[in-house]
């Protein structure tokens, strides 16, 4: 069974920051001319023909700053996305794909910036993991001799993190995320599946999932938390404004350029981050409560168009809701913990006091029922979801409110308040969409 640690690797020393960047700066260097030559040759002739690509030169011209064994870790990956290509373009021609597959793509360029990353073999690099954990990986000579390494010494630097998982270790992967200015390493592993966790209760949780409050959860134990999104949509919002406009300036009918598929990443890797910090923060609270099985709602195909560009913008890029599906139950079952998809129609409108909807009334982030209950409306709609599928839930305790600080979830003690909120779009429930529906999915790029 497959698992990832994933860690932050930091140069001890400005000399040693520069050589590692430089180290990853050529790897993207030997995939961008590695990938030129075969689609030169792909365009040119046929598929056979991206295999000749003479790779033992550009291997010769790299191995100096990369190592051999890195600078094949690269060719053998892009060998290995063309090999993916072929196959996504066999199932186009088949008629088994409706959107024809573009060939691999560069690592951007010197001009507009790289994206910095590099593989290493698993068996060229190691960890040491304590005080002051380490990770040794290999560099060429020309590298060596500028940090006055000798010929069977490795680049060590220090790391931050405690892996998690331990076993049959990967091919590691190393990229910088510019946003958060760090240098991330996903380690692969392979664990046994008896080592997973097991849940340490039997207890229930069901989450209402949307994209101004990312996240309300309730338990059968009592618990809720609200993860706010507002702050995130907006700093989402503010870079599709800026790919905007130098996609207004684009000349000779030209679709994108490397600034704006840089800013695609940049708010694509953004978004990732904070939905991937979630999931983890969420699921290990879940888990400390004895959370045995997840409820999420099944809304595949139920999101309405709508006649703002801000809001589809929300629903449909910002939101990506299958992929933090997708997140969360791999989380949770590193921790044992069942996950459910399950219809939550009506649940953003059903009383949890005494089970009235028609009459209910939904205003920003409150719901209220003519029975005297007045709540939040998303944990509201989390607490009716989960009594949907079991009635046995405990007494509410004080909902615990968390932001994002531009690195984790933090618990936040002055919960929103009815002037810094704006009401949630109905449309992103099952029960309240209406005509004109579309499959969710990730934005173009995205």
């Amino acid at each position: 069974m497959k698992r990832s640690n994933q860690f932050d690797v930091r140069p001890r020393s400005v000399k040693e920051r520069e050589v590692f960047v430089r180290w990853l700066d050529a790897s993207a260097s030997l995939w961008n001319e590695t990938n030129y030559a075969r689609r030169q040759s792909f365009l040119s002739n046929t598929n056979d023909s991206v295999w000749e690509v003479d790779t033992g030169t550009l291997e010769s011209k790299y191995k100096g700053v990369l190592s051999s064994s890195v600078a094949q870790q690269i060719i053998r990956k892009n060998s290995e996305a063309w090999r993916s290509f072929f196959s996504l373009n066999e199932k186009y021609h088949a008629g088994k794909l409706d959107e024809k597959p573009s060939p691999p793509g560069y690592w951007g360029n010197e001009e507009d910036g790289r994206v910095l990353r590099t593989y290493v073999r698993n068996d060229q690099y190691t960890l040491e993991i304590g005080e002051r954990s380490r990770l040794e990986v290999p560099i060429g000579s020309e590298l060596k001799d500028e940090l006055g390494l000798n010929h069977n010494q490795r680049l060590r630097l220090e790391f931050t993190g405690d892996p998690k998982w331990s076993g049959e270790q990967g091919r590691l992967e190393i990229v910088y995320d510019e946003t958060a200015d760090s240098f991330r390493a996903f380690q692969p592993i392979t664990v046994d599946g008896s080592r997973l966790d097991s849940p340490l209760a039997s207890h229930e949780a069901a989450l209402d999932v949307g994209a101004n409050n990312l996240v309300a959860c309730t338990t059968t134990t009592g618990h809720q938390y609200l993860y706010s999104g507002r702050d995130e949509f907006e700093r989402f919002h503010e870079t599709t404004e800026e790919i905007a406009y130098y996609q207004s300036r684009l000349e000779n009918q030209r679709e994108s350029s490397s600034r704006i598929e840089r800013l695609y990443r940049k708010r694509t890797n953004r978004r990732n981050h904070v939905q991937d910090a979630l999931a983890r923060d969420l699921v290990e609270r879940l888990y400390e409560s004895g959370v045995s099985t997840l409820y999420v709602g099944d809304i595949s195909g139920v999101l309405s168009t709508h006649w703002s560009a801000r809001v589809n913008e929300k629903t449909h890029n910002f939101w990506a809701y299958r992929r933090f599906i997708d997140r969360v139950e791999c989380v949770c079952e590193e921790y044992g913990i069942s996950v459910e998809e399950e219809s939550e129609a009506w649940t953003s409108q059903t009383c949890p006091k005494c089970g009235e909807r028609e009459e209910t009334i939904r205003h920003q982030d409150t719901v209220t029922c003519p029975c005297g209950f007045e709540g939040h409306a998303d944990l509201t709609a989390s607490e009716s979801f989960l009594r949907q599928q079991n009635n046995e839930v405990g007494p509410m305790a004080r909902p615990v409110y968390l932001k994002w600080n531009n690195h984790n979830w933090r618990e936040d003690h002055n919960p929103p308040s009815a002037v810094e909120t704006t009401a949630n779009e109905a449309y992103t429930h099952q029960s309240t969409t209406s005509g004109g529906n579309i499959a969710l999915g990730q934005a173009q790029n995205d």
